[in-house]
């Protein structure tokens, strides 16, 4: 994103890089006698005043009532965020805990809330995945005999999803008209939606243009009934973590995490920020009042999009917290952790 702001001097612009940084580690505003103590800058307290006053005036940092140092505006972060951060891949074991979290959660709604649980525990920030709001195509189905009277009913998408439903059946289905209702299933409703399916099978069992059997049409009638009741009941937004806001605010603003609190649990808003991340390849970082959901409890969102097996965009995984967010931590974290996603989809 371009910044409207004038270029900067270098002296500037390494005065305005450390307050960012030492503000981000440590919440607290930054006075020049702190900046001058640092190796490498060669410039007397007064010099730095000077220049962190200059910064000031372009709107990048700003002074808090209680304190004389200066911290960074929401401005600020987006110039540091946009032009000046140096990003910290996550490291071996960040990775790996992603990926043994996303992996191994089995079905993909596992895998999801897996996926926002690993981002929170390690960003300390509430963790979000934006579950798909369309419906995927259609690929497979199947029904696996349990016991006498229970079966597992199968559902693939084609962007590599899975649903598993329990469901009852008749004692005594034997597993070849188990097999017989899937195989229809398949070879009738695959690259359907799962509404245009149970459309289509309403419409050609009514028609008894199905060549089912009695047995076999009920066991099919009640699976796409299974998997249509769960659908319509799925959560848009799947979060995690939110109690590592109010650890992070007790020493801080605990009126602004409270507020960040109430934001979440009105989860459609930000279903719908999220939603908006879908269109960019690369992760989106929005800060505070950028968007008019955080105007007042000043929150950033952290998130990228995911893919399905036909490259297309699935959903958007992020985390949510603070303004003062490891941002150079955090944003390759859910850039690796929607990699990690998209490859468990192919």
């Amino acid at each position: 994103m371009a910044t409207p702001f004038p270029e900067l001097t270098d002296r500037a612009r390494d005065v305005f890089r450390i307050v960012v940084e030492s503000y981000l580690g440590s919440g607290a505003p930054v006075g020049s006698r702190t900046i001058s103590k640092l190796g490498g800058m060669n410039l007397s307290p007064a010099s730095i005043r000077n220049v962190m006053q200059d910064l000031e005036e372009l709107g990048l940092l700003a002074a808090p009532h209680t304190s004389a140092g200066r911290m960074p505006t929401e401005s600020g972060l987006r110039l540091f965020v946009d032009g000046m951060m140096q990003a910290a891949e996550p490291t071996a074991d960040e990775r790996a805990a992603i990926e043994a979290r996303v992996t191994q959660a089995g079905p993909i709604e596992d895998a999801l809330a897996a996926a926002s649980a690993a981002l929170s525990g390690l960003s300390a920030c509430a963790g979000l995945v934006l579950v798909p709001a369309h419906e995927p195509k259609l690929r497979q189905f199947a029904f696996t005999p349990l016991s006498a009277t229970q079966a597992l009913a199968i559902l693939v998408g084609d962007d590599g999803s899975v649903e598993n439903r329990v469901m009852a059946i008749p004692p005594g289905m034997s597993a070849s008209t188990l097999a017989e209702a899937g195989n229809f299933m398949t070879a009738r409703l695959s690259g359907m939606t799962l509404a245009e399916a149970a459309a289509t099978l309403a419409r050609e069992i009514g028609q008894e243009r199905a060549a089912l059997d009695q047995a076999a049409r009920g066991l099919v009638l009640a699976g796409m009934a299974e998997w249509a009741k769960d659908s319509a009941h799925r959560p848009v937004l799947i979060v995690r973590g939110a109690s590592h806001l109010l650890d992070e605010a007790t020493s801080g603003d605990l009126d602004r995490v409270r507020l960040l609190l109430d934001e979440i649990e009105g989860k459609e808003d930000i279903a719908r920020l999220l939603d908006s991340a879908r269109d960019g390849e690369s992760t989106k970082v929005f800060i505070g009042a950028e968007n008019k959901l955080f105007a007042l409890s000043g929150s950033s969102v952290i998130a990228a999009p995911w893919h399905g097996r036909d490259g297309r965009v699935v959903g958007v995984v992020g985390v949510i917290g603070p303004t003062r967010l490891n941002y150079a931590r955090v944003v390759p974290m859910v850039d690796f952790t929607a990699q990690t996603l998209t490859r468990l989809m192919r």
